[in-house]
């Protein structure tokens, strides 16, 4: 992920203890000299870690222990280098051995304190982007507004590296002049850390890690909003999302993801800014939605959108669904929308992430079902189906011996007028082709603006949207997960082989895969394994 480097604003919407450090940045700060030049001239002395700082860290602690900002060991959170992937140590060892400051940045570090898996890790670095392209063979420079260095360390890795040169550019013009005019230059490393720092979007993202002094850099309070469990922007809330309204997502996909609670402030403009999502360009939404599903924290994310009034923006087929079954704000409850992601979730996380045709296939498959009831019998024969390759007529017989029991408070699935041994073969077949058609028809609608505008009638006091975030080439894609259900079974269709999910090759949006998830997710949903009989 791109290092954010939208400056902030108005210092005034600053807490406090920002405005303390910034008076303090405007004083001449002079560090250790000695334990500087010390880690400039680190080598490399491991292929898979890190060089070792020695006892002269310790003396710089000393020195600064007494001041406001925190510069924190690393070992006493937990965090040591075997944490980090190989290809991101690979890329901090490259400069690092080129006499350039290194810093991983943002929620990597929040992860690392969390002991969670970091989607990716981001680099921050002194060097300047031109001096990373040439550290490194395989190499560019990307982005126009915000630029970094993409790394290619293998055919599949790539890490991405900012640089402080970049982020000063696009911090405020007020704070580099005070900067200079009261030091003479842009300031020392705690002034440049801080300054960075303060373009992030929330506290539990602004914190730094050198890997090779063994500090975490916590200039804005994240450390503590972490124990808090708390998502809390940088800057005064509405400041924060009326630079970046992209924020607001993210506070979404951070607190779903983590298991945290959003700040009142920060929950209050989520709420009164959603409009400004609106403005956001649609491969942008597209791209924060799949941060979303496809990562492991799909229901979170699902009712934060709705308790936000996001989802009748971004998804108000979705939304629509939500009014008319009577499901509040803050409800509690579950519904079979959310429990066929409950259990994708369940499938996936940060570091096994789906395709992101497989969460649209689901959407469709949900409205389809919610729009007409089916029978549990059709949709676990639809759903094996797709999971083989499309043979109905082995699904059909496969679908009849099972026994256990559906859940039955889900409306979408409809009680059968006689005993399953009873319904002709022929009439099964039919109903899976007619719910088939059901599923692509409620595909096309879900990428038809006019359809979705209609979908928001049902939100007179809304913001008008007929969003359509879902492109051309995707649509096609999700598309072919169902175009393998026929009555005779398509010569060269495959089916998956083996139970245990290919996570790469479900990332990369492998069709067998992909529907071998699909049918798990539903079939899974439809007939839970914990499920009372008394149901």
């Amino acid at each position: 992920m791109a290092i954010s480097s939208v400056g902030f604003a108005c210092r005034s919407y600053l807490p406090v203890r920002n405005r303390t450090l910034q008076h303090h940045c405007l004083r001449k700060i002079r560090f250790n000299a000695v334990a500087a030049a010390a880690a400039a001239n680190e080598t490399v002395d491991e292929p898979d870690g890190f060089a070792k700082v020695g006892d002269r860290q310790d003396k710089v602690a000393d020195a600064t222990r007494d001041r406001e900002w925190k510069q924190l060991s690393s070992k006493d959170h937990g965090i040591s280098s075997s944490m980090i992937d190989k290809p991101t140590r690979q890329v901090l060892n490259g400069l690092k051995s080129k006499g350039h400051d290194v810093y991983l940045v943002g929620g990597c570090v929040r992860d690392l304190i969390l002991k969670r898996t970091p989607r990716d890790f981001d680099i921050l670095t002194s060097a300047e982007l031109r001096e990373v392209v040439r550290t490194f063979s395989r190499c560019e420079i990307v982005g126009r507004r915000f630029p970094i260095c993409h790394v290619h360390v293998s055919d599949d890795d790539i890490v991405e590296v900012s640089s402080f040169s970049t982020s000063a550019q696009n911090s405020s013009r007020n704070m580099r002049s005070e900067l200079r005019e009261s030091t003479g230059s842009d300031g020392d490393e705690d002034c440049i850390r801080l300054n960075n720092c303060l373009q992030r979007d929330f506290t539990i993202n602004g914190l730094m890690f050198d890997p090779y002094a063994k500090v975490v850099y916590d200039y804005l309070g994240g450390i503590e909003d972490i124990r808090k469990a708390k998502v809390r922007t940088v800057i005064h809330a509405g400041t924060s999302f009326q630079q970046d309204c992209a924020r607001i997502l993210r506070a979404i996909r951070v607190a779903a993801r983590l298991g945290f609670r959003i700040s009142k402030e920060t929950a209050h403009f989520i709420k009164h800014l959603s409009f400004l999502v609106q403005r956001l360009d649609k491969g942008r939404i597209l791209m924060e939605m799949n941060y979303m599903l496809a990562y492991g924290s799909a229901e979170a994310s699902l009712r934060l959108l709705w308790k936000f009034g996001i989802l009748e923006i971004i998804l108000p087929i979705q939304a629509a669904y939500l009014a008319r079954s009577g499901f509040k704000r803050r409800d509690k409850r579950t519904n079979m929308l959310l429990s066929l992601f409950a259990n994708l979730d369940k499938l996936l996380a940060p570091d096994r992430p789906c395709h992101s045709s497989l969460w649209i296939a689901i959407l469709a498959f949900h409205k389809a079902l919610s729009d007409q009831p089916r029978s549990p019998l059709v949709v676990a024969a639809f759903s094996l189906a797709v999971h083989n390759g499309g043979d109905i007529l082995e699904a059909a017989k496969i679908t009849k011996k099972i026994t256990r029991p559906h859940d039955s408070s889900f409306f979408e699935l409809v009680q059968e007028p006689e005993k399953k041994e009873n319904i002709k073969f022929q009439t099964l077949l039919d109903e899976v082709m007619d719910l088939d058609a059901s599923v692509k028809d409620a595909l096309n609608q879900m990428t038809d603006g006019y359809y979705i505008s209609k979908a928001m009638a049902a939100y007179p006091q809304a913001p008008f949207s007929d969003m359509v975030f879902i492109p051309l080439q995707l649509y096609l894609r999700a598309g072919r997960i169902f175009e393998c259900v026929k009555e005779e079974r398509r010569m060269g269709v495959e089916a998956k082989q083996g139970s245990k999910i290919e996570y790469a090759a479900l990332y990369s949006g492998d069709v067998p895969e992909t529907r071998h998830v699909f049918a798990r997710v539903v079939f899974d949903t439809v007939f839970p394994l914990n499920l009372s009989q008394e149901l």
